[in-house]
């Protein structure tokens, strides 16, 4: 190896080594702000039922890219498949949610948490027939350690009808982690 070689070689060691200091000193700033951890009480594997008990379907909300965004993967007991990205918009500080579906239902909300719990507002678009409807969501963390949550749509914003209500339980595996 010529001394042109080692020098090349030694740069690209120090390159690298500084690369890799770098990548290891990189900041959590989503683990580090107290707001990216609002929707937390969501996390968690579940079974959710209807409001009359009956059983619905199963989802999955996890937390990813060292908290910067929640994911949502659910799946009804018809095999109806859906998933939504959760994340706070820090421009405007409003938690957002972006739902898709397997029948093109899409969602976009936003909003924040209250007294009540985490509210979104924004709008539903059917992607089959072209409709788009006012919608907004509620998710309240119950003391009994379930989540209900309960979805509205409005042609006009004035008259609101039931769209969803459910009601979130733990699996038994997930329930000795919270």
């Amino acid at each position: 190896m010529t001394l042109s070689n080692n020098i090349k070689l030694l740069f690209l060691l120090g390159f690298c080594s500084a690369v890799f200091a770098q990548e290891q000193a990189l900041p959590t700033p989503c683990l580090d702000d107290a707001a990216f951890a609002e929707f937390d009480f969501w996390l968690g594997d579940w079974d959710v039922h209807d409001a009359e008990g009956n059983f619905a379907g199963v989802n999955r909300i996890s937390k990813v890219l060292d908290g910067c965004l929640l994911t949502e993967s659910w799946k009804g007991v018809s095999g109806f498949r859906g998933s939504s990205v959760n994340f706070i918009d820090k421009a405007s500080g409003e938690w957002v949610q972006v739902w898709n579906d397997a029948s093109g239902g899409q969602i976009q909300v936003r909003g924040g948490l209250t007294d009540e719990g985490m509210r979104l507002i924004g709008t539903l678009h059917y992607v089959s027939n072209g409709k788009t409807f006012r919608f907004r969501g509620l998710w309240t963390p119950l003391e009994d350690g379930r989540v209900r949550q309960y979805f509205e749509q409005s042609e006009d914003g004035n008259s609101w009808t039931t769209w969803f209500e459910g009601f979130y339980t733990r699996h038994q595996e997930d329930a000795g982690k919270r």
